[in-house]
């Protein structure tokens, strides 16, 4: 077994091999112990959780997470990595991989015999972090935590406030969902090769419960979706423009108004607990 979990041995292995990362699938090899160290320990793993990684590339972090946990469970949708994966993984017992596209993947199905609750860490293809971000949140899977590597833009996203240019649809799935911290910032030089973007380590402390009630879930987040899609618009402008919603603007402009909101107000200033209460009264 090659020890990964220190940074110059990454490094080396790469070269030796003449591994190199494949654009499509998003790789970046993480060659920096401090960031694979704080995103262990943000992770809170002990060997009562079963962890699940998405990504593992040629098993850095994976290693790390076989000393920390008490089970692992790898998914790697390049058939390349798996015999790199195998071979780094060689004296560990605690792990399983699975060669599959994680979106295409019943998780349920994977994970259902796990009566613990799971963790998630990643570092995560950047170009579809928003769908697997929503894959797990959106599970029903007895997930406690999602420790990831993403790029600095979406973790701003996931945090942000009300009124801001990064507040969204993602933001309030997330905080729907889970409390969102960002526990380091990455420089690209902590990777190889360098991504063109500045990263981040974000943890989702998942809610057992959500922080608001809503009478109906989907049609919150049908409300939300339309919100945004035309951001520029005024609220009632962008719900009536959405044919599922089938509503007027007049109608959203009254239980604005109802609500002590202005009628012309934009989506961005709403709070959760607001489009909650929005829902509720256009649909109650």
């Amino acid at each position: 077994m090659n020890n990964l979990i220190e940074a110059k041995n990454t490094i080396e292995f790469l070269k030796e091999h003449g591994i190199s990362a494949k654009k499509r699938y998003g790789q970046n090899f993480l060659i920096d112990r401090r960031i694979l160290d704080r995103i262990i320990a943000g992770s809170e793993i002990t060997k009562d959780d079963t962890v699940l990684e998405i990504g593992p590339g040629i098993g850095t972090m994976t290693q790390a997470l076989c000393e920390a946990a008490g089970r692992v469970i790898a998914v790697e949708i390049d058939k390349d990595m798996i015999p790199i994966l195998e071979e780094n993984l060689s004296d560990y017992d605690n792990y399983s991989i699975i060669n599959e596209d994680v979106l295409k993947l019943d998780l349920n199905k994977v994970m259902g015999e796990e009566k613990k609750r799971i963790k998630v860490a990643a570092n995560l293809p950047y170009y579809i972090t928003t769908p697997i971000i929503m894959q797990l949140l959106e599970s029903g899977l007895s997930i406690e935590s999602i420790t990831v590597m993403v790029q600095k833009e979406v973790a701003d996203r996931m945090q942000a406030k009300p009124g801001g240019k990064d507040y969204g649809a993602l933001t309030l799935a997330v905080q729907y969902r889970s409390e969102a911290e960002v526990i380091s910032n990455v420089p690209p030089n902590c990777f190889i090769p360098r991504p063109g973007v500045d990263s981040a380590v974000i943890r989702l402390r998942c809610y057992a419960e959500p922080p608001v009630k809503a009478k109906d879930e989907k049609k919150l987040f049908a409300v939300i979706k339309a919100a945004f899609a035309q951001r520029r618009k005024t609220l009632a402008n962008a719900l009536k423009n959405a044919p599922q919603l089938n509503l007027s603007r007049e109608k959203v402009e009254q239980t604005l108004t109802q609500m002590g909101l202005t009628a012309d107000i934009r989506g961005e200033k709403l709070s959760l607990s607001e489009f909650a209460e929005l829902t509720d009264r256009l649909f109650g």
